[in-house]
């Protein structure tokens, strides 16, 4: 028989009983299901992932403002806290670093049209979209003329003009921040924020942010600012034991919130974090009330998690396939079983043992890469479900729904050359004679 011949017998096989085939294809069709929704995960997992520390910068080290706590009643060894100075000690020292952003954030009441709304303020540099990859839609960020002139302009995110404006265009309108007027020069694009990136790198949602020059902020604006490090205790200067009601806070209006070094392309980006270290410990004078981050570090972990996630999801997807691969292989021992007779009728009229081998091992093939494409229609909809009611960035990638084939067409291969070698080896005397 030529192959078209043994494929043509084949299927004639399995109609014969569509139900028992329909059966045997299940294994299949959830087990390549599973492969493309794990998969369709995970490439979802990875892809939010890096879009979310491309916004914090993979090539910047942010250093963030770290609260002290007080132990009786008495503040830790003194230090100024995190500052502007300590920016530009850091760029003259550090050759690694291409420049330094800082960063200064309070929540003020914002009035338009008679509205007041609670919005998150960012004192800044005009260095921060590059720092922190933010384009802009309409209008433009504020430059080093604002800075210096101490100019009451803003930039709103995204978010804020959807809340606030709505179908009103926004430039060159004026908002009210704290007790002060801010004209709107420019719009940032929309940024993807999710709940799960918030939560695990520390993001704010950037699209609900208004940015003023930092300039602005500190010499023009209230003291936002309260530098714990610098209490002096009215009780203590007298020799009593004073309590919290006698603080005086000193403000230093040069703090900051955050600082966000970028380093060169061609500079190692740890040995760059390394001398930051130093150079901030030094200034500090040995008191920890700073944290050093990296984008990269945080990437490198939430990979770590999601590899160990990608190999338990996989075997999962794997012991499905397997399991449809052994029923593939019983049922298939019980269909020769069953049609001993007609194998010995064949090989007796001129059939061949590679024509009998070929025929079962088509039928084989045939009903799992029959469940390989069914499978790869349920996993399209289970991913849309998942992505739907799990609320989990799916993302279905032409590579996942090609190995779920290539594994579905092998494990037919695999589990179906036993049976269709025991039917090819059995004896043709002794087949006629089976009842």
């Amino acid at each position: 028989m030529h192959a078209k011949e043994s494929f043509r017998l084949g299927l004639t096989g399995l109609f014969s009983n569509k139900t028992r085939a329909a059966l045997t294809m299940l294994g299949i069709v959830f087990g390549v299901a599973s492969v493309i929704s794990m998969m369709s995960i995970g490439e979802g997992a990875r892809r939010e992932t890096l879009q979310q520390i491309e916004m914090l910068g993979t090539n910047n080290i942010i250093i963030n403002k770290k609260a002290l706590s007080i132990e009786d009643g008495k503040p830790a060894k003194f230090s100024p806290g995190l500052s502007i100075k300590d920016a530009q000690s850091i760029l003259a020292v550090n050759p690694m670093l291409s420049g330094i952003t800082p960063l200064r954030q309070t929540e003020l009441n914002v009035l338009y049209k008679s509205e007041f709304t609670l919005l998150n303020i960012i004192g800044t540099t005009p260095e921060y979209p590059n720092t922190f990859n933010s384009r802009m839609t309409e209008g433009y960020f504020f430059n080093s003329s604002h800075m210096e002139n101490y100019e009451n302009v803003c930039v709103i995110g995204s978010g804020i003009r959807n809340q606030l404006f709505r179908f009103e265009n926004p430039l060159k309108e004026k908002l009210k921040i704290g007790d002060q007027w801010f004209k709107i020069i420019g719009i940032v694009a929309p940024k993807a924020i999710s709940q799960e990136g918030m939560k695990s790198f520390g993001l704010r949602d950037f699209n609900m942010d208004i940015y003023i020059p930092l300039s602005t902020m500190t010499g023009k604006m209230e003291k936002l600012e309260v530098n714990t490090q610098a209490i002096v205790r009215r009780g203590n200067r007298r020799g009593g034991g004073g309590n919290s009601d006698d603080d005086v806070r000193v403000v230093d209006k040069n703090s900051v919130d955050q600082l966000t070094a970028k380093v060169k392309p061609d500079a190692d980006l740890r040995s760059a974090a390394a001398l930051v270290e130093k150079i901030l410990e030094r200034k500090h004078y040995g008191v920890k009330d700073y944290q050093i981050i990296l984008p990269e570090q945080l990437l490198e972990q939430k990979q770590k998690t999601q590899k160990i996630f990608n190999v338990v999801m996989g075997a999962i997807a794997g012991i499905s396939l397997l399991v449809g691969g052994i029923g593939i292989m019983n049922i298939m021992l019980a269909n020769i079983l069953e049609r001993t007779r007609e194998i010995g009728i064949r090989r007796a009229v001129g059939a061949t043992k590679a024509d009998i081998l070929s025929q079962f091992l088509f039928e084989a093939v045939t009903i799992s890469v029959t469940g390989g494409v069914a499978g790869i229609i349920v996993g399209f909809l289970l991913t849309g479900a998942i992505s739907k009611y799990a609320e989990w960035k799916t993302v279905i990638s032409p590579v996942a729904v090609l190995i779920s084939f290539f594994i579905s067409a092998a494990t037919g291969i695999i589990f179906g050359i036993y049976p269709a070698k025991k039917a090819a080896d059995k004896n043709p005397i002794e087949s006629l004679r089976y009842e």
